[in-house]
C-alpha cells in the first residue's frame, strides 16, 4: 500500500506594497488624535512665536507701523550704517566666542571632578545649582555690592593698600560679565555633563585600564566620543544663553554700559525706548538669523561627526 504524502503548504507572500498601505492607514487613523494632543502646544507656539516673529519681519521692511510703506532693505542698510549697532553686533559675537568655550571647559572640568571620589560632592553640586534658582535681580544686587566703586572688593583693596578699580567702567567690565555668566550657567551644564558621563559604560574605562591606557587617552578615546551628543546640546544652549546675558548687564551697568559690554540687546532696548521701530525690528531679525545659522552649522557638524563615528 503506497504511502500517501501530505501536500506541502505553500506560504502566501504578502502583496507588494501591502505593508506601506497598512502603515498609511494606521497613520490616517491616528492623525486626528495626534493633532488633538499637539494642538495646545502648536497653538501656543503659533501665537507666541511664529505670529510675533512674522510681524517683526514685516515691520523690518516698512518705514513705520503707522504709514506701512514698503521700503525693502533700506532699514537694514540704515541699521548697518549705525556705529552703535556695529559695535553691539561685534561685542555680542565676541562675548559668545569667548564665553561659550570657557563655559564648556569649566562645566566639563567640574563634572569630571564631581564624578570622581571627591569629598562633599553633593554639597558642591547644590552650591553650583544655587544660581539657577536665585532670581536674577538678587544675583545682581550681590554683584553690585561686591564690585561697585564703594563695594566689598574695593574695600579690601584699600585695606591692603591697593588702588580701587572701577570694575564696570574700565576694561575689567568684560571680565566681570564673563564671570557672572559662568557663575550663572555653569550649574546647568554641570548637571547635563554628569548625566552624560553616567551613560558611558564603566566597562570601557576598565578595559582601557587593563590595556594600559592613561587618563589622557581615556579622555580622548572614551569620554569625548561618549559625550558627543551631550556636548552638542550644551554648546547650543550655551550659545543661546550667551545672547541672553542682557538682563545681568543691564541691571549691573544700566542701558549704556561700558563699550566692551554694549550688546545687541542693549541696542534693541534703546531703540525700543526711542520708538525707532525700523532699526529695532531689523536688528531683531538679524539676531535671529545669526543664531539660526549658527545652530544650523552646529547641527550639520554634529551629523557629519556622527556619521564618521558610525563608519
Amino acid at each position: 500500500m503506497g504511502s500517501c504524502q501530505r501536500p506541502k503548504r505553500v506560504r502566501s507572500e504578502p502583496l507588494k506594497g501591502g505593508g506601506h498601505l497598512r502603515r498609511h492607514r494606521q497613520y490616517r487613523r491616528d492623525a486626528p488624535f495626534v493633532l488633538l494632543f499637539l494642538a495646545p502646544s502648536l497653538a501656543g507656539f503659533l501665537l507666541f512665536f511664529i505670529i510675533p516673529f512674522g510681524a517683526v519681519a514685516y515691520y523690518s521692511i516698512i518705514d513705520n507701523p503707522v504709514n506701512g510703506n514698503l521700503v525693502g532693505f533700506d532699514n537694514y542698510r540704515a541699521l548697518w550704517a549705525s556705529g552703535s549697532f556695529r559695535k553691539a553686533f561685534v561685542n555680542s559675537l565676541m562675548f559668545a566666542g569667548v564665553s561659550v568655550p570657557l563655559l564648556f571647559a569649566v562645566s566639563l572640568g567640574l563634572a569630571m571632578l564631581l564624578k570622581g571620589a571627591l569629598p562633599f560632592r553633593q554639597t558642591f553640586r547644590s552650591m553650583f545649582l544655587l544660581p539657577m534658582v536665585v532670581p536674577v535681580a538678587s544675583i545682581i544686587l550681590v554683584w553690585q555690592t561686591l564690585l561697585q566703586w564703594n563695594g566689598a572688593v574695593n574695600g579690601l583693596f584699600l585695606k591692603w593698600g591697593v588702588e580701587p578699580v572701577d570694575w564696570m567702567n574700565t576694561g575689567w567690565a568684560l571680565a566681570v560679565m564673563l564671570l557672572v555668566f559662568l557663575w550663572k550657567n555653569a550649574g546647568y551644564n554641570l548637571i547635563v555633563f554628569l548625566a552624560g558621563l553616567a551613560n558611558i559604560p564603566a566597562e570601557q574605562y576598565e578595559s582601557a585600564s587593563i590595556d594600559g591606557a592613561g587618563a589622557i587617552r581615556k579622555f580622548r578615546h572614551i569620554t569625548v566620543p561618549g559625550l558627543a551628543p551631550t556636548s552638542f546640546f550644551v554648546i547650543v544652549m550655551s550659545i543661546v544663553s550667551s545672547f541672553k546675558v542682557f538682563r545681568e548687564t543691564y541691571l549691573v551697568a544700566g542701558p549704556y554700559p561700558y563699550d566692551t559690554i554694549y550688546t545687541l540687546q542693549h541696542f534693541m532696548n534703546n531703540m525700543f525706548q526711542a520708538l525707532d521701530y525700523p532699526k529695532l525690528t531689523a536688528a531683531a531679525v538679524l539676531l535671529a538669523i545669526v543664531i539660526g545659522a549658527t545652530v544650523y552649522v552646529l547641527f550639520a557638524a554634529e551629523r557629519r561627526s556622527r556619521r564618521a563615528l558610525e563608519q
